[in-house]
């Protein structure tokens, strides 16, 4: 069932709508910095900001893959100061049986550690065009004892394709154990997703740590996806209900009538539950995107929850405009019914998950669009009477390329302060990437 609330969108909001944005830093790519932010970032309690990188870092890494990095961006000490980025660590690839090529952002546990994922890279023994790449990694980074020393970093898993996953994509996630999970784009022992390049359509897993300091950390294939009616193709950045059960999106599968230039199936979003032991997952649809003009079409930016338990998310194709939409998922009679709340027509291709403020309104990134067909940052306000009424929708920024930023594509984050922040693949000053090799910025309003 599909309720359709409204299918516009300002084509631009007035100039006081806009945020004042800041590019805090530019990537400078090879030989000495990393290049296209991969995911969004993270602060610590300093105020100091984490993420990764696909590319740069390093001239020698091998084969086709991109080495990457993974980056602190320092807090100036006086308010109006410089950041200064920091490297923390350059991944090493596959002939080191280290990860590369990283494709989501990072996390902290309690005791200030990071974890990650890389797309390629580890023991497993996937090969594209002829050259062993490796299958991915999940990896963790620990910071030094010593202010200055160097950070350390670990594989806790390797991928190996097959009915384990292949390609980790997006965010990872904890649950109030410890335990991490995440999804990868193929592998599975389901299906045939984007073959012979690729096999198989994609896992959710989780990861245990070890009972005992120093031991090896667990990997459990929690569902295999298998294309056709079911979802093919699962994005990271899972989150959890109260009750422990997972929710996500898929960018393909779910209808062989409805078709996009990337695959089959427009996609799904879905709940995993466990049993009362946690032994075994169920796959719940919650929602399968089969009509392109009037539901949208891939869902590649996860799922978020307001506080009455409706799930919110994206699509990057799709609706009346072919631009993409921004739906809500509400139970309704026992179902899960998705209203689209807007169809973008001004930014377009929505590739990263929606934030809430504190008053309920949400926040995301087009990576396409705007003035300069470059991307956008927009918010999403809430209707202040019933839900009948309109979501108001205004662009805080539209990026315009470089020196600016091109292409956000990630999640974004607020600050105590309620400003926000993020990440673009391109743009920048950074002259070793032909459109820049990305930027971190900053907006306030």
């Amino acid at each position: 069932m599909l309720a359709v609330v409204v299918a516009l969108v300002m084509v631009t909001s007035s100039a006081s709508a806009e945020w004042k944005e800041k590019v805090l830093y530019s990537f400078q790519g090879l030989p000495n910095d990393g290049s296209y932010p991969a995911g969004g970032v993270v602060f610590d309690h300093a105020g100091n900001l984490y993420g990764a990188t696909t590319d740069g870092g390093a001239n020698n890494c091998p084969g086709i893959a991109q080495c990457g990095t993974v980056f602190q961006l320092q807090a100036p000490a006086q308010k109006g100061g410089a950041w200064t980025e920091n490297l923390l660590y350059v991944f090493k690839g596959v002939n080191s049986n280290d990860g590369n090529t990283p494709v989501g952002g990072v996390i902290f546990d309690q005791a200030g550690n990071l974890y990650g994922t890389t797309a390629y890279g580890g023991t497993g023994k996937c090969v594209l065009f002829g050259g062993r790449v490796g299958c991915g990694t999940v990896y963790e980074m620990t910071p030094p004892k010593q202010k200055g020393a160097a950070w350390t970093e670990i594989v806790l898993h390797s991928f190996q394709s097959g009915k384990d996953g292949y390609f980790p994509w997006g965010d990872l996630t904890f649950d109030s154990k410890g335990n991490l999970y995440g999804a990868t784009q193929y592998g599975g022992g389901y299906g045939s997703c984007n073959a012979p390049y690729y096999q198989y359509c994609g896992t959710v897993f989780k990861l245990s740590p070890p009972k005992t300091k120093g031991g090896k950390w667990k990997e459990h294939v929690l569902y295999a996806f298998k294309s056709g009616k079911d979802g093919a193709n699962p994005n990271g950045g899972l989150v959890f209900d109260g009750e422990g059960a997972l929710y996500g999106t898929t960018v393909y599968g779910g209808s062989t009538n409805c078709k996009t230039d990337g695959g089959v199936g427009c996609g799904t979003a879905f709940e995993l539950a466990p049993d009362k032991r946690g032994a075994s997952w169920t796959e719940n649809q919650l929602h399968n995107f089969a009509d392109y003009q009037k539901d949208g079409a891939g869902p590649n930016g996860g799922l978020a929850f307001d506080a009455k338990g409706g799930l919110y998310g994206t699509t990057s194709g799709g609706g009346g405009t072919e631009n993409g939409v921004i739906f809500e998922l509400a139970k309704s009679g026992g179902q899960w019914v998705e209203t689209v709340l807007r169809t973008f027509l001004d930014g377009r291709d929505s590739m990263a998950g929606l934030i809430f403020d504190s008053l309920g309104n949400l926040y995301g990134t087009t990576s396409g669009g705007g003035f300069d067909g470059v991307g956008t940052v927009f918010k999403l306000k809430e209707p202040a009477v019933d839900r009948e009424e309109k979501w108001g929708l205004s662009l805080l920024h539209t990026f315009t390329g470089p020196p600016d930023g091109d292409l956000p594509a990630s999640r974004l984050v607020f600050d105590n302060a309620g400003d926000l922040y993020g990440s673009t693949q391109n743009g920048g000053t950074g002259q070793g990437c032909r459109q820049g090799c990305g930027v971190l910025f900053e907006l306030k309003p």
